[in-house]
């Protein structure tokens, strides 16, 4: 007699322990019709008034800046879920949302070329490139062009979409949100200008998520996960 071993049990558990430990991604892409380029006004000319008064702005808060401000702003090198935390809680904590988590993470990597584009496209010096001897010691000096600032933009774009989330922290989330763009400022590695479009870029990116309806679907599924795990 002979015996035909049946692996389809044994196949389904295999399975089911890849999909249980592999991390959460989500479906996206969820950005649509979100250009920098005609979205955001150019930037000043270098040498203008308009330009020198921005930079003059910048150098006066970078003056003041504290070991706080550069601590935070290294710290922020990448704009990850955590730096939203002290909007969120003592309870919020890494591990906790996954699929937020993957959420986040999506949303992070699709802003970023809206961003390039305009950074590519512009080229504006940032301030310890424009004018090293008094931006002497940047707190986290990035190779990228200067506007819009990519930080401004993920502060605001992601805190606008925590919002949808923890609409009781809708306040401090958007406070945390400008803060990471501002902390730019500080470290001298951006000018006023560069967080101001980069605010209106991320307003614009949220605005158009939002709208996108497999984005509401992932959002729904967030939300579940969040009031399930309060």
């Amino acid at each position: 007699m002979k015996y035909r071993l049946n692996f389809a049990p044994l196949l389904g558990a295999c399975v089911s322990l890849v999909l249980a430990v592999a991390p959460l991604r989500a479906a996206g892409p969820y950005v649509h019709g979100v250009d920098s380029l005609t979205l955001l006004a150019p930037p000043s000319v270098q040498h203008t008034p308009e330009d020198d008064a921005d930079r003059e702005t910048a150098f006066r808060v970078y003056s003041g800046r504290t070991a706080a401000d550069v601590a935070r702003g290294k710290a922020e090198h990448k704009v990850t879920l955590q730096a939203f935390a002290p909007a969120l809680g003592a309870d919020f904590a890494p591990g906790k949302y996954p699929r937020l988590e993957a959420l986040f993470k999506e949303l992070e990597g699709e802003a970023k070329p809206v961003v390039d584009a305009g950074k590519d496209h512009w080229q504006r010096l940032r301030p310890f490139v424009a004018d090293p001897v008094r931006f002497s010691d940047p707190g986290d000096p990035e190779k990228t062009a200067s506007y819009p600032s990519g930080h401004a933009t993920r502060g605001a774009f992601l805190a606008l979409i925590l919002a949808e989330v923890f609409p009781e922290h809708r306040a401090a989330l958007i406070d945390r949100g400008r803060l990471i763009g501002w902390t730019r400022v500080e470290i001298g590695v951006h000018t006023p200008q560069d967080i101001y479009a980069g605010r209106v870029l991320g307003q614009a990116l949220a605005q158009a998520v939002l709208r996108d309806s497999a984005f509401q679907q992932e959002l729904a599924a967030v939300r579940a996960e969040v009031a399930a795990n309060p």
